[in-house]
């Protein structure tokens, strides 16, 4: 049993005002699970695996209730079968158009990148995203989407001395070669600039992105970002550089809105969120947060929403003031804020639903 709740479509206005806003269901669904949840727009989106049928990415418009499944089904389909267990899932969605990505172990790790559209409901394969079990090849930083932009970034990893490593004469130290932040549009296209460092970790608005280069290599030659490395805000059509944000630890999380790039930093004191205004990468504020902080972030011009363990929470950024929204019955999934809509995926015991929170302004 599935269902849209009448009452939840409206959500955007259904506890304006309140004091202490509820979460409200958007979704339920019995005998299904979850594994990944994105927002945009009036739509939702969110990944359903299943073991005894084809895995389905499912795009719901909470403004009339029109809710596509995607990909089509075909003999060729990636999607359908692929078995995801445990295995992260990477979702984005930007307007009606989704990327998403399913990850493999063996025979070498990679990540493979598929999309479709509500418009255009065919299969995608846009990528398989590789490395050896070395380490030396492609590895996957995130994706991202807002408005018509949807992204993705990857790392180039290689050896410095591949020969020699290889002959026991040198060490088998690794390095970044590059990389880059593809806008999807058609076919990927690299987004000029941005292909020196390649970046760990990515975030869109409109038009705009902000990532964060790849400074270091750690074991098995995973990409990671460095301290106090500076992360650039870029034209994502043009790559037309906008400003440059400097961190004040080792940036582990960031998200993007039209006025604010806010940042989950680790310092030599602890981790903390910290926000910069994206025109001119000044830093307007910070506060310290939990130690357990999960590395993901969302944000508007007016708030940050992060979470620790099931509590959602949110740094207000005129007051710099941080208060807990609301305790998810699950880890929330997707955690993710559009206007004043905060939402999220919850797996409970033989149910998966998407629940909804409204911030007042």
């Amino acid at each position: 049993m599935h269902a849209l709740l009448a009452a939840a479509v409206g959500v955007a206005a259904a506890v304006h005002g309140a004091a202490a806003p509820q979460p409200q269901t958007l979704y339920v669904q019995a005998g299904a699970t979850i594994s990944a949840f994105a927002q945009d727009g009036p739509n939702i989106a969110w990944f359903a695996p299943s073991t005894t049928q084809c895995n389905t990415v499912h795009v719901l418009s909470l403004a009339n209730g029109l809710h596509p499944v995607l990909p089509l089904q075909s003999a060729r389909n990636v999607t359908c079968r692929w078995e995801v267990g445990s295995s992260p899932v990477g979702l984005a969605l930007a307007g009606s158009r989704v990327v998403w990505t399913l990850r493999e172990a063996s025979p070498i790790p990679f990540d493979y990148l598929l999309g479709a559209g509500v418009v255009d409901r065919k299969e995608r394969r846009y990528q398989e995203i590789a490395h050896t079990l070395s380490g030396s090849g492609l590895w996957l930083g995130g994706v991202a989407g807002d408005g018509s932009t949807l992204v993705y970034s990857v790392t180039s990893i290689d050896y410095e001395d591949e020969a020699g490593c290889l002959a026991g004469t040198s060490p088998c130290t690794m390095k970044i070669v590059g990389g880059g932040v593809f806008r999807m549009a058609g076919r990927p296209k690299l987004i000029p600039g941005t292909d020196r460092t390649g970046a760990v970790a990515v975030a869109v608005s409109g038009a705009t992105v902000a990532y964060v280069p790849s400074a270091e290599v750690g074991k098995q030659g995973l990409p990671l970002a460095g301290t106090d490395q500076p992360i650039d805000v870029v034209s994502a059509v043009s790559g037309a550089p906008i400003a440059t944000v400097h961190p004040r630890g080792t940036p582990i999380a960031i998200s993007l809105s039209p006025k604010i790039v806010a940042t989950l930093e680790r310092t030599p004191l602890g981790l903390r969120i910290a926000w910069y205004a994206s025109a001119s990468g000044q830093p307007v504020g910070s506060v310290p947060v939990s130690s357990k902080t999960d590395p993901t972030l969302t944000s508007s011009d007016r708030t940050i929403v992060y979470r620790v363990d099931r509590s959602i929470r949110a740094v207000d950024i005129p007051t710099s003031k941080a208060r807990t929204l609301a305790h998810a019955a699950a880890n929330p999934i997707g955690l993710s804020l559009e206007g004043h809509r905060l939402a999220w995926a919850e797996n409970l015991k033989g149910v998966a639903r998407i629940r909804a929170l409204t911030l007042t302004p």
